[in-house]
């Protein structure tokens, strides 16, 4: 099943206010991914503004900000995007597409995606990571975060909401793949277990990428 835009749009805003509950304190128990953030804003703080792709409430956005990144945050869903205008009042948040991007080439230094390119299409991921090579500059650093798998799990329904949403799973080597017909180059690759208690057990990859300079 392809994840329709318009579903995921309205899904995300169903959950968003369950979703902050949830979610937006979830860095405080995660420390491989905090370590990681913490690369990234350090690698891209020469480089100009980075951005926080599929953004959600804000959280990783409001983590970089805390760690000196100059971020703003993406995300389709309005309702996700005023949570996190109120939950992170310094940093700029606005609705958009990771399909096709309302940004100029080459405008940003950087791009986080913490699980958003999980709900893009296999047959749209090169697409996709062709569109986040657009709009880095040159040396600009790429950092995915996703589940590892080969399957796609769909819901109807999440914490009480009517919702339609697809979770696509990726091999590591899959998306490295993805990433170098993309015309990125690979730097590093993480991969951990799932936080008992914290989070979905899932396993997890994360990804160093860089455009070429």
């Amino acid at each position: 099943m392809n994840q329709d835009v318009n579903d995921l749009r309205d899904s995300y805003n169903q959950v968003a206010e369950e979703y902050v509950t949830r979610i937006f304190h979830e860095l405080e128990h995660k420390p491989l991914d905090c370590e990681l953030l913490d690369r990234f804003a350090l690698e891209v703080r020469g480089l100009g503004l980075a951005c926080d792709m599929g953004c959600g409430p804000g959280h990783i956005a409001h983590y970089l900000y805390g760690r000196g990144a100059k971020v703003l945050g993406i995300d389709l869903s309005l309702r996700m995007v005023e949570l996190a205008r109120q939950l992170s009042p310094g940093i700029e948040f606005h609705q958009g597409n990771m399909l096709s991007l309302d940004v100029d080439d080459e405008a940003w230094g950087g791009i986080v995606a913490f699980y958003s390119i999980i709900h893009i299409p296999r047959e749209a991921v090169i697409h996709v990571l062709k569109e986040f090579k657009r709009v880095l500059r040159p040396n600009g650093l790429l950092l995915l975060a996703f589940h590892q798998g080969q399957e796609t799990i769909h819901l109807d329904e999440w914490w009480g909401k009517k919702v339609s949403l697809d979770f696509n799973f990726f091999q590591r080597s899959e998306m490295e793949t993805y990433l170098r017909i993309a015309g990125f180059e690979i730097e590093d690759n993480i991969e951990r277990p799932p936080y008992e208690g914290v989070e979905v057990q899932t396993h997890r990859a994360y990804i160093f990428a860089r455009k070429p300079g």
